[in-house]
């Protein structure tokens, strides 16, 4: 029999649908039934996510300054809030947890008015717009990067980590192994769940900069964007890579698992992933962040040593050759890159967040799940 049903909240990218993805297997292994509310972008990610039933209801984001523009946002928020009252009227959930993203602000939005426990789980170093628009009413904060006991709301936050997939937690079975020079090298690239045009142009004019025997050795996963698999396919074909290019792999997990390195964005579930997994990693930041949470997330690894951190700015196609030249022929150096990437990683961020979500639907304080943990 079912505990009751904890109802998830996220936007539809996979920074934020992942981490509530992780929290789902958690809580229905422990016997709630779980719901998920999203929105359309998440199509991609949600035909495996555990969820009983996934529900979308109307939402938007207020980023533009036209009166028109602002009215209408505002009308579906409403109309958002109004939806979420009555699926949470009919569903009854124990408690409602957001991950972020402008679908997260309706139905935690009707929790707090209808007095359902409600908290939030932030994957950043820097708590993004959403978020910040709900800290103030829920109950709990949790963190993946935010300190514990800092920010706005100290006395309700808590640092768990960020949940990553059972995939993860597989491959972080996988002992780090190097590439010795004259072996293959497994190089990953991506740019999170919405791809990175930077990378589909930058890495084949790097890649063509090396020299034929360390080009010979490369094998490389790129993820790249559907407008431009035509270019990569061409630059792939004349440069006679090794490669795998697709718009989504289903396999990241594997791909990572093999990696000698990895060059990315620095999004929370990226960084998370990467450190559990433990492989040295070249972080580049999204530039244009609006709250430049990617490179406080990035900050967070490169002070453990497991990764570089280097602005789009800085890194040209030549820089990338030449850090390729020089980490390719020093296989020492990466490991101590994935050892120390590893040692910061939270394996058990789910299961501690599952315990959260038990302490808020039970409605105990935060001050007493902090003292049952010490």
């Amino acid at each position: 029999m079912s505990k009751g049903i904890v109802l998830l909240a996220a936007g539809g990218t996979g920074g934020h649908v992942f981490p509530a993805e992780a929290l789902a297997y958690k809580l229905r292994d422990r016997g709630y039934s779980v719901h998920l509310v999203t929105d359309s972008r998440a199509e991609r990610y949600a035909g495996k996510f555990p969820a009983d039933e996934i529900h979308v209801v109307p939402s938007a984001t207020i980023g533009s300054k036209s009166p028109v523009a602002v009215t209408r946002s505002l009308w579906t928020l409403w109309s958002g809030m109004r939806a979420a009252k009555k699926l949470i009227a009919r569903l009854k959930p124990v408690v409602v947890v957001g991950f972020g993203g402008y679908p997260t602000v309706p139905p935690l939005m009707a929790a707090t008015r209808l007095g359902v426990p409600a908290m939030i789980h932030e994957q950043n170093a820097v708590m993004g717009r959403a978020n910040k628009a709900l800290a103030s009413r829920v109950q709990a904060i949790a963190g993946g990067f935010l300190p514990e006991g800092g920010g706005q709301f100290p006395d309700k936050t808590v640092t768990t980590g960020n949940p990553v997939r059972p995939a993860i937690i597989e491959a972080a079975k996988v002992p780090y192994s190097s590439s010795n020079p004259g072996e293959p090298f497994n190089l990953v690239v991506f740019g999170g769940s919405q791809g990175a045009q930077y990378f589909s142009k930058a890495m084949p004019t790097a890649i063509s900069l090396l020299e034929d025997g360390l080009r010979d050795r490369l094998r490389i996963t790129q993820q790249v964007r559907p407008e431009d698999m035509g270019m990569m396919s061409t630059c792939v074909a004349q440069l006679k890579m090794a490669a795998d290019t697709a718009p989504f792999f289903t396999d990241m997990a594997e791909r990572l698992a093999a990696a000698h390195l990895v060059i990315c964005r620095s999004g929370a579930s990226t960084v998370s992933e990467i450190s559990v997994i433990g492989r040295p990693a070249i972080l580049v930041p999204y530039p244009h962040a609006l709250d430049h949470d990617q490179a406080a997330n990035a900050a967070a690894l490169a002070a453990t040593g497991g990764a570089k951190v280097i602005p789009q700015a800085e890194l040209s196609p030549e820089k990338i050759a030449s850090i390729l030249t020089h980490v390719m022929n020093d296989p020492e150096k990466l490991a101590r890159m994935a050892a120390a990437a590893k040692q910061a990683g939270k394996p058990d961020a789910a299961n501690l967040l599952a315990d959260m979500v038990e302490a808020i639907a039970a409605r105990r304080t935060i001050a007493e799940f902090k003292g049952k943990r010490a």
